[in-house]
């Protein structure tokens, strides 16, 4: 198994995390389902020593539009009868990314600024001050042809049956950790991906920048890795 030792040499842990949200604005729409894995490098072997998921309550009079979940299947009544209270599921993220983290995701900006403005409302964004980030799906981008969503990584790396792209977070965020651990068989410079963020150059950044991140347009042929 790869064991992601370049990461490891920096991070005490690795945080893949997923979000299912109400719709696409950031600063409006909510988080409806948060799912994390934590990583940590055990006897020179990266190991999943926690997993989380859960359903988040919703504002008041808010609900799950039918287009949302049909997509997830979380109902409106799902989130009323299981939805942890926004507060909860904040502190919760705040430990789980304290001391030396490093965040990933799959389409990382759209997660982080879900993340963030969830946090700007119910919890305290500043856990998130310092944390370096590591976007799966510039990697992906830079390496296989168009189409990139996760399902074409699970496919591309072999990894069908074995994890599943379902359009639930928890589901997605196993596939996620998966799809880095065969990334850094494939090459090992996912290093150098770290607050290094592709777009799309014809559509541009979606929503606001992140402060530490270094955007960079992607066409979807490369040339040349993004981050030379």
């Amino acid at each position: 198994m790869a064991n992601l030792e370049k990461l490891f040499s920096r991070y005490d842990r690795l945080v893949f995390f997923d979000t299912e949200t109400t719709g696409l604005q950031f600063a409006r729409d909510e988080i409806i389902e948060f799912a994390a894995v934590v990583m940590e490098l055990r006897d020179g072997v990266a190991t999943v020593v926690r997993e989380y998921d859960e359903l988040v309550s919703l504002s008041p009079g808010g609900f799950v539009p039918p287009k949302i979940q049909e997509l997830t299947g979380i109902s409106t009544q799902d989130i009323r009868e299981r939805g942890l209270p926004k507060t909860r599921v904040a502190r919760d993220i705040g430990g789980m990314i304290s001391g030396n983290t490093l965040l990933l995701a799959y389409n990382a900006h759209f997660d982080l600024s879900f993340l963030y403005y969830f946090l700007l409302r119910d919890g305290d964004p500043l856990v998130l001050k310092g944390k370096d980030k590591l976007d799966l799906l510039t990697v992906y981008k830079d390496r296989h042809p168009y189409p990139h969503k996760l399902c074409s990584a699970i496919d591309t790396y072999g990894l069908t049956g074995k994890v599943v792209n379902s359009h639930r977070a928890v589901d997605d965020v196993l596939a996620t950790a998966a799809v880095a651990l065969e990334m850094e068989k494939e090459r090992d410079d996912l290093h150098l991906y770290i607050n290094l963020f592709g777009y799309n150059p014809k559509y541009g950044v979606d929503g606001k920048k992140i402060g530490t991140v270094t955007y960079k347009p992607q066409p979807y042929d490369p040339k040349q890795p993004l981050y030379l």
